[in-house]
């Protein structure tokens, strides 16, 4: 799974930035930035679709890379192990990031409701969620 895992990379890191060669932040021509990669780019279609699919591919080679991990013992090798954990919560932050930045389609929703699952630790909840944001709630300006 590893070679899979490195295409994938790959293929996420330059669709990625091909696609970000195109967007724009702005709220209200985000829509029209992905609508014009799709239409007026060429292969902006399959560059969309690659990585979108590109993404959930990593994902499913990185648990199955984890469960054979699992099945042949591989946490018994407490430091190789434990590096794993790292390089997998750094790939989930990573794709986080990735969700939230194309902003004005769904994903201030899913940051919302992603971080707001923060609020439901005891006692540091609250504090938590308005340290992430800044406040109650984030505007066009945060990100431009």
């Amino acid at each position: 799974f590893g070679s899979l895992l490195d295409i994938c990379l790959i293929t996420q890191i330059i669709t990625g930035l091909l696609l970000a060669m195109h967007y724009t932040a702005d709220t209200s021509l985000a829509f029209s930035s992905v609508a014009h990669m799709c239409r007026d780019v060429q292969f902006g279609w399959l560059i969309r679709n690659l990585h979108a699919n590109g993404a959930s591919l990593f994902f499913m080679c990185i648990y199955l890379h984890i469960g054979r991990g699992l099945y042949y013992g591989s946490y018994l090798n407490k430091e190789t192990w434990n590096i794993g954990i790292i390089l997998l919560l750094a790939l989930m932050a990573t794709a986080f990031v990735g969700y939230v930045l194309p902003w004005g389609q769904m994903s201030f929703w899913g940051a919302t409701v992603i971080t707001n699952l923060f609020s439901a630790i005891p006692y540091i909840g609250q504090t938590l969620v308005e340290w992430a944001w800044g406040g109650f709630s984030v505007d066009n300006p945060t990100l431009t």
